[in-house]
């Protein structure tokens, strides 16, 4: 039986669909940006292999590819106002979305299955769990288009502190304002599942472990075993390197 919210989402998705079909902790291995946005677009039906690395350059300027989808111009509106992309832009991710779940919103098992297919050499179902999570914004088990929409466009568009906060809450696995050292290692030990054996250089048995000691070494200030939103937005925004990461997937879209 489904819950009132998710057939709320279900709702807000045919007022799209209604007579038509339209971070993260670093790696133990860091790759490239050129690999770490490959991967990311790869995530995004729309812009899987032969598609241009812009949206504004490739399926935005066809009026062919558009031409069946359709909107309710006071739904793009409020899109639009709650993100960070234009009309366009918002078009082409619903085609893609829903080329992928027709039903308009993705389960965990989907979500897990789509992300599964850019670590095959690792076991990605714990990390893809905690940012299944997190981009389920009403936490009634799917992702509607606007719970996706809204996470892409702080992940790719967002301020410093719109990233930072989302990347927080992501570590806050259960959402009660800190991070602590359990959940903590849990991202980490999904993480390190996730690249799997075969990463260069290869991992150390402790990677894990002494990345967690870093990061409370680095973020719990006063020492009080729990990293609060304000030590972790401080730390971050005088950290260069973690600045510089931020700034990774600026204009990947």
């Amino acid at each position: 039986m489904k819950s009132r919210s998710q057939d709320q989402s279900l709702s807000d998705s045919r007022e799209l669909d209604r007579s038509y079909d339209p971070l993260t902790g670093n790696p133990p291995s860091k790759p490239n940006e050129k690999t770490i946005k490959q991967r990311f677009l790869k995530l995004l039906p729309c812009c899987r292999s032969g598609s241009s690395s812009s949206i504004t350059q490739s399926n935005i300027s066809d009026d062919d590819e558009l031409s069946t989808v359709r909107y309710r111009p006071e739904r793009i509106d409020r899109l639009v106002q709650q993100t960070n992309f234009t009309k366009k832009e918002l078009q082409v991710l619903y085609r893609g979305f829903k080329n992928e779940c027709p039903s308009g919103v993705v389960n965990e098992e989907t979500f897990k299955s789509i992300y599964s297919q850019f670590f095959p050499h690792g076991d990605s179902s714990m990390y893809a769990h905690f940012l299944f999570e997190a981009f389920d914004t009403h936490n009634n088990g799917s992702v509607s288009f606007e719970d996706f929409i809204v996470s892409l466009s702080i992940i790719l568009r967002g301020s410093i502190t719109d990233k930072l906060n989302w990347a927080f809450n992501l570590y806050d696995l259960n959402k009660d304002g800190c991070i602590t050292r359990e959940e903590m290692t849990d991202i980490m030990g999904s993480i390190y599942d996730m690249m799997g054996k075969y990463t260069y250089p290869c991992m150390k048995e402790n990677a894990s472990k002494e990345h967690v000691d870093n990061f409370f070494q680095k973020m719990d200030k006063n020492k009080d075993g729990v990293v609060t939103i304000e030590e972790f937005l401080d730390t971050c925004q005088k950290d260069e390197s973690i600045m510089q990461s931020m700034h990774m997937f600026d204009n990947v879209i």
